[in-house]
């Protein structure tokens, strides 16, 4: 006799994300006693602006602890409306913005919003693991978009139009990226738009890692004429302000998708804590001179790291023009990338990913954080040298 139901297979098909299991295999490996060198983590080492902090605690003190309306607090919306109003160049209504804990809600919810089991997502790869998840929990059919690093680790337009069918629901885009660095230039993302436009696919944008761009500027497929009205725009504190744990990120949705995801979020998580979005408001609104500061510091720590990385044997690294991850090419080595990365934890003590953790495209390359201290990579570097040398 069954004394339970068991647990429904499309549960433990969920896919996860690699960067926490490695984390959690180099936390135990520290609790033994060895020091680990961490690139694994896209987390910035950097502290919370204050002023947003300070922004939270007065919302406690003054009793903004409960419940608060779903889509987000009105001063949220309003502000993060006036946000991607000015940096996308395009006009963002309050109404169409919504807050979740973090920016992974919109992608999950985005996909089962839009998507049911026929229908394709075209989604890039090497990229962010929750988008195939994702789709295939949907029951939608994932369609990778690769992600060339001939090209810089852009996609090409004619292949974009390639993956698109009758079939196509939901394309996924992403820049600058996860995991590779890449961005996307203006022509590119014009092309998209045009390719786009051609059919009726909804369009998510990751704009996640927006500020964090090292050269040129950031082009959002929204800005382009006609694209705002089927694209969700993603955007989150986490990276920009250093707010990872503060779970909060924002996006602007289409209308006729604003009231399914509302729906989505009251029954996720009923609402982001108030004093969480109080400290949203303070930093979008508030000095920005330490997301500057925080700018600087990772693009002199990509410069270390790419310098450092292409000097070791059988490595080779393109720039990375935006985030905080470096994507070398690692197929001179005489391993393959996943036995590379594992060896490196266990035998180096440097913690970091093999790139097929970001798509079957990722093969042959790893990637590293550089969201640590310029000694520590270092000091990273130089175990990966030691280890390489000695293969």
């Amino acid at each position: 006799m069954r004394v339970h139901g068991g647990v429904a297979p499309r549960a433990l098909g969920l896919g996860t994300e690699g960067a926490f299991a490695v984390l959690a295999r180099a936390r135990e490996i520290e609790r033994r006693g060895r020091d680990v060198v961490h690139l694994e983590i896209g987390e910035p080492d950097f502290a919370t602006p204050a002023h947003a902090s300070e922004a939270a605690f007065a919302a406690i003190r003054a009793g903004e602890t409960g419940y608060c309306p779903a889509p987000g607090l009105p001063e949220l919306r309003e502000a993060a409306a006036a946000e991607l109003s000015r940096t996308r160049g395009v006009p963002v209504a309050p109404e169409r913005v919504l807050v979740a804990n973090g920016a992974k809600p919109f992608l999950f919810f985005g996909v089962l919003a839009t998507c049911e089991p026929g229908d394709e997502v075209v989604y890039p790869d090497p990229g962010f693991p929750i988008y195939e998840s994702a789709i295939r929990f949907a029951g939608a059919t994932p369609v990778p978009l690769v992600l060339r690093e001939a090209r810089d680790f852009a996609f090409s337009v004619d292949e974009l139009a390639a993956c698109l069918t009758d079939r196509t629901k939901l394309v996924i885009l992403n820049s600058p990226q996860n995991p590779t660095g890449g961005v996307l230039d203006r022509a590119t993302v014009a092309a998209a738009a045009g390719v786009l436009r051609e059919g009726p696919a909804w369009v998510l944008s990751d704009e996640v890692y927006g500020r964090l761009l090292y050269e040129g500027e950031f082009c959002s497929v929204a800005s382009e004429p006609g694209m705002l009205e089927r694209t969700i725009v993603l955007d989150s504190f986490s990276k920009t302000y250093a707010m990872t744990g503060w779970r909060c990120g924002y996006a602007a949705v289409p209308e006729p998708l604003v009231e399914p995801l509302t729906r989505f979020l009251v029954n996720a998580t009923s609402c982001v804590p108030p004093f969480v979005q109080r400290a949203g408001i303070a930093a979008l609104t508030g000095p920005q001179d330490g997301v500057a500061a925080m700018l600087a510091e990772f693009r002199a720590r990509r410069d270390l790291v790419v310098e450092g990385l292409r000097s070791l044997p059988g490595v080779s690294c393109r720039v990375p023009h935006g985030a905080f991850y470096a994507f070398p090419n690692v197929e001179a080595v005489p391993l393959r990338a996943d036995a590379l990365a594992e060896r490196l934890l266990d035998e180096a003590g440097v913690a970091l990913l093999s790139g097929t953790a970001f798509g079957a495209a990722g093969e042959h390359h790893l990637r590293l954080s550089y969201a640590t201290s310029r000694e520590r990579l270092a000091e990273g570097l130089e175990r990966m040298r030691a280890f390489l040398e000695a293969l």
